[in-house]
């Protein structure tokens, strides 16, 4: 099982995991015990509640993320990443700055 943290602008929110069964995410109890207007949800696709979401392949907020083009290309070459594998991308790439705020960290 591959798994990785989740960060909402900077604040671990939560854990995103893939398996045989597919990718799970859920949010973390002690970022759910905080108020919404400090510690918001993700994105609307994923309201704040304790169980897991769960799909066959990545969530496309998640996909949305991920370079295109070129900057995909570049990356996949240098990191020596298949270009398929979406989640090995996330993983590799988006730990620092995102345009949606939400950062994704590996567990080692």
């Amino acid at each position: 099982m591959q798994q990785a943290h989740v960060y909402s602008r900077g604040i671990l929110a939560g854990v995103l995991s893939k398996d045989s069964t597919g990718y799970h995410f859920q949010y973390l109890s002690d970022y759910l015990a905080q108020d919404s207007r400090e510690y918001p949800p993700i994105s609307l696709n994923f309201p704040k509640q304790k169980s897991a979401f769960k799909s066959n392949f990545l969530f496309p907020f998640f996909y949305g993320l991920l370079a295109e083009g070129e900057e995909k290309a570049l990356q996949c070459r240098s990191l020596r990443i298949d270009d398929k594998d979406h989640f090995a991308r996330l993983l590799k790439t988006c730990e620092a700055e995102t345009t949606s705020g939400v950062t994704v960290k590996e567990i080692p």
